[in-house]
């Protein structure tokens, strides 16, 4: 048998990977969490008011939060980023971006997605304040405001009619004229009195003054004004560590997983939004869920 350094080893910083060491170590799991950017999107998120519990409060106090809860149940932590994963007949080896390496029977993937950018002047310098690419997290800030989708898939088409009923006003920017997404959304939108099609367009910066946002500069010369933006382009599964494994995935590259989050590697699990579970809802509570889940799973499969 080899000699382990760790149980399980939880991969990668994502909003919801805290839990997973908090329950590996409730479990008495010797569990290690190797993450470089915590928290992620949640971190920086402006405010998060759709956490049960949590009224309200910037994204980056509930990731310190997870942090602590982790921390003071025993895992340990590593703020590295994770370059390697190969897999031997019985464990694990993991290399980081500092040349360590450990060795775990079981290891939980939480890789996440990438968000797709629009790549425009001040949308880096604005995530978290005006710039957002997550309707479902961020509308509140705008309620009876006029706001900005750019995409052209269903994400972005149920993302405006969800922002419709909140919203003042929602424009849809597309560089076509024509949508990738399901004709019954797209009718939907149509009907929409306060929905407007803003087609054959291009963003190409983001518009403000010296306190907030005032709208977007479209590559005709043309302005929008409108108080926010929302980012809704297809968004990409980060499964590289684990890619030459050739795991089971879907059409849109997401990890198949089964209801006790293992991939069809075995002893390989996987949770949040880089899963096909949870109906792909992309909310810290689900991948909250999912960890806890992987690490119950974990256990269950140690003592056997």
């Amino acid at each position: 048998m080899t000699n382990l350094d760790y149980d399980v080893i939880i991969i990668w910083a994502w909003s919801a990977w805290y839990p997973a060491g908090m329950y590996a170590s409730r479990y008495k799991l010797k569990n290690l969490i190797i993450g470089w950017q915590p928290g992620w999107a949640l971190a920086t998120s402006h405010k998060v008011e759709n956490y049960p519990g949590t009224l309200s409060a910037p994204g980056k106090e509930i990731m310190d939060n997870f942090r602590k809860h982790a921390e003071v149940s025993g895992s340990e932590i590593l703020n590295e980023l994770v370059t390697q994963i190969n897999k031997h007949e019985n464990h694990f080896h993991i290399k980081t971006s500092s040349w360590k390496e450990f060795k775990s029977k079981y290891a939980i993937l939480a890789t996440g997605n990438n968000y797709r950018k629009l790549w425009v002047k001040w949308e880096a310098e604005f995530l978290g304040k005006w710039v957002s690419y997550c309707a479902t997290c961020d509308w509140m800030f705008f309620r009876n405001r006029d706001v900005i989708i750019n995409g052209w898939g269903n994400t972005a088409l149920t993302e405006a009619l969800y922002l419709a009923e909140l919203c003042k006003k929602v424009y849809i920017v597309h560089r076509r004229d024509t949508f990738r997404a399901e004709d019954i959304w797209i009718e939907q939108a149509k009907k929409r009195e306060n929905i407007e099609f803003v087609l054959n367009e291009e963003v190409e910066e983001i518009v403000w003054d010296a306190l907030w946002m005032t709208g977007v500069k479209l590559k005709s010369g043309k302005e929008i004004k409108a108080d926010w933006i929302f980012v809704a382009i297809w968004n990409i599964p980060n499964i590289w560590l684990v890619d030459h494994f050739n795991p089971l995935k879907d059409e849109e590259w997401c990890l198949i997983v089964d209801k006790r989050q293992e991939t069809s590697i075995k002893w390989l699990y996987a949770a949040g939004d880089v899963t096909t579970n949870s109906n792909k809802f992309r909310q810290t509570i689900m991948s909250a869920a999912e960890w806890c889940l992987a690490a119950n799973s974990v256990h269950e499969d140690h003592l056997r």
